[in-house]
């Protein structure tokens, strides 16, 4: 577990999250549209550096975008694929998902930064979750964007600090592409406009497979962020792409420039492959057969 690391594709063809006037049901059990993330050039590094996995697609794997998810099952799965990942029975992935109304805190999380009771929680429809990452309290909720890279560090010269910098990197050259300027704050990890965050980070690594990742503040209710002190940083406020572009924004507007992004930082194609439920269920089966 990487303490302090969270002050905190799908695409093309792939089915987009569209918003209506209702909310549609959370559900634990995701259908994923798989895609597949392949670059013609063969992965240049030292031995050290080789990324684990498929000796014949070095750079290859699956971009899988799991819908609206309820966050424990989500982070199960997370668990389940990190595992595989380690073994060498997966090759890297991207995750993608927007979640039901969820406080997350980490292991170095302080419980004072949770300001809303119970009571206040439950009529909100807000769930609260102690997780396995590094860093403190967050909000995921829908409108919210969370990208969760099942990747092997050596494709980043086993660097978490690189690993982080690239994941905002990715964030803030999505907001460029959306005419919003974001940068970095010293010392805080995050991707900020001015003295507001937009976007949370926060991972766990474990044998150099990471999970967790980040988490983009597209259209939330940013009403949800009172009920905590975000990432327990207390000298700044939390906005939205919504809210900064000061017109409606959906995910789907949004997610074609988080994957080009996200190539570009890591060096992947992700083409778009129809596959999907059976791809993911039949690598659960192995892994836990």
């Amino acid at each position: 577990m990487i303490d302090g690391f969270s002050s905190d594709p799908w695409i093309r063809d792939a089915p987009l999250p569209r918003r209506t006037s209702a909310d549609p049901t959370i559900s634990p059990i995701w259908s994923p549209t798989v895609l597949s993330l392949a670059t013609p050039q063969p992965f240049e590094g030292s031995s050290r550096d080789a990324v684990p996995g498929d000796r014949d697609r070095p750079n290859g794997g699956h971009a899988l975008w799991l819908g609206r998810t309820a966050y424990r099952p989500t982070w199960e799965l997370q668990r389940k694929l990190q595992k595989g990942r380690i073994a060498e029975s997966l090759p890297d992935l991207l995750l993608l998902t927007e979640h039901g109304p969820t406080y997350t805190i980490g292991r170095s999380g302080h419980a004072e930064h949770l300001l809303w009771d119970d009571a206040e929680r439950a009529s909100r429809g807000i769930e609260f979750v102690e997780v396995d990452r590094g860093g403190d309290i967050t909000y995921h909720g829908p409108g919210q964007l969370v990208g969760y890279p099942i990747v092997h560090l050596a494709r980043v010269g086993r660097d978490v600090h690189e690993y982080m910098r690239r994941l905002e990197q990715v964030l803030i050259d999505v907001l460029g592409e959306l005419g919003i300027e974001g940068g970095r704050r010293p010392g805080l990890t995050g991707v900020w406009v001015g003295s507001e965050k937009v976007a949370a980070l926060g991972v766990r690594i474990s044998r150099w497979v990471a999970m967790h990742g980040f988490a983009l503040n597209v259209a939330p209710d940013l009403s949800h962020f009172g009920g905590i002190v975000p990432c327990g940083i207390q000298d700044g406020s939390v906005t939205s792409i919504e809210r900064l572009l000061g017109r409606a924004i959906h995910l789907a507007e949004v997610i074609p420039t988080v994957v080009r992004s996200f190539e570009s930082a890591f060096g992947l194609e992700l083409p778009y492959e129809s596959a999907g439920q059976a791809w993911l269920d039949n690598e659960l089966r192995k892994l836990e057969g």
